[in-house]
């Protein structure tokens, strides 16, 4: 692939004893591919991510994978609460729910396929462990929504789609559930739900425990991968 830098300043070493074993999407939000570097890229701002790839499929290298990027922020994942140190972060660009959330273009969705593919690759991330910033922070984030094609991403094994049919879970179960699965379960349950809907059920996103979504739950959460 064909990998421009742009070097961020916003950077630091990973933990101590971590190691990469996730990577987290993310939409930029905001106008323009050019507006999303300069942000990246300003101290000012202490914000960062390993690669953006705008809509023409460009893929720009802001920090280098052995470092750690901040792009997760607050966020847990399976228990996990320390998700810059062992992640990969993708900026994916799109101007977000603020400024007119639009579909992701196909040139740009083969750049982020291809490069998803190298960096499982290169770590052995398992494809549960490929996740949005949605899900590692449900209660402040929606990127890279509804709109994104996890499914096509599952096609090819950079990430889970459930292609079975389960028998839904209780709601009682539902908060128990989407923690196995690996949701925060110190979020308002409302939050949680309406991540996995964005991601796995993005026609019916309502913060609710419905039939429908209480299936894809047992089915996502007997997904072994």
């Amino acid at each position: 692939m064909d990998i421009q830098n742009r070097p961020s300043p916003n950077l630091n070493d990973r933990a101590k004893g971590s190691h990469i074993d996730m990577i987290v999407l993310h939409y930029t939000g905001m106008q323009s591919a050019e507006a999303a570097l300069k942000r990246l890229c300003d101290p000012e701002s202490e914000v960062s991510t390993h690669y953006v790839v705008d809509e023409a499929g460009s893929i720009f290298r802001l920090v280098v994978e052995e470092k750690r990027a901040w792009h997760a922020g607050i966020s847990s994942w399976q228990g996990a609460s320390n998700i810059n140190d062992r992640s990969i972060g993708i900026e994916i660009v799109n101007p977000g729910h603020e400024f007119g959330y639009q579909q992701f273009p196909q040139s740009q969705m083969m750049s982020v396929h291809n490069l998803l593919r190298e960096v499982i690759l290169r770590y052995q991330i398992p494809p549960s462990r490929v996740v949005g910033h949605s899900d590692i922070a449900p209660a402040r984030k929606q990127d890279p929504g509804e709109f994104f094609d996890w499914q096509g991403l599952a096609a090819e094994g950079l990430a889970v789609w459930p292609y079975k049919a389960a028998d839904p879970v209780t709601p009682a179960d539902v908060s128990e559930i989407l923690t196995e699965i690996g949701y925060d379960p110190d979020v308002p349950l409302s939050y949680a739900i309406t991540a996995f809907q964005r991601r796995f059920v993005p026609h019916a996103i309502s913060g609710k425990a419905d039939l429908r979504t209480r299936s894809m739950i047992a089915a996502v959460a007997a997904i072994k991968s």
